[in-house]
């Protein structure tokens, strides 16, 4: 334990624990002025189960990671890295599907 910091410890232990592929999982840390930033890489079919629904497996990890960097007076992030081969289609800013539903009411709204 005396070469690896604890925070980069809590999130391999807690996503291996989560993941179907617990060999696949591994962290970079990296520390800057704005704190410590630690990098999730993961197989692709995990993404989702890291994530959750609508996030909130992710934000649970942060927050929990959050607590154990201020134990040490430290400001500690999680980035979960997409894999090539991820699944999610790309964002696009297309708005058409929401003016179809709202109808002539969105002109009001548009700036």
């Amino acid at each position: 334990m005396a070469s690896r910091e604890q925070d980069q410890e809590f999130v391999e232990y807690v996503v291996k624990a989560l993941v179907d592929h617990p060999d696949d999982v591994k962290t970079e840390r990296t520390v800057d002025e704005m704190g410590v930033l630690i990098t999730l890489h993961l197989n692709p079919e995990d993404m989702g189960q890291v994530i959750g629904r609508q996030g909130q497996t992710a934000k649970s990890i942060r927050t929990l990671l959050r607590v154990v960097g201020a134990k040490r007076k430290a400001r500690v992030n999680l980035k979960i890295h997409e894999p090539e081969g991820s699944r999610r289609p790309p964002r696009s800013q297309d708005t058409s599907s929401v003016d179809k539903e709202l109808g002539s009411d969105i002109d009001e709204f548009k700036l």
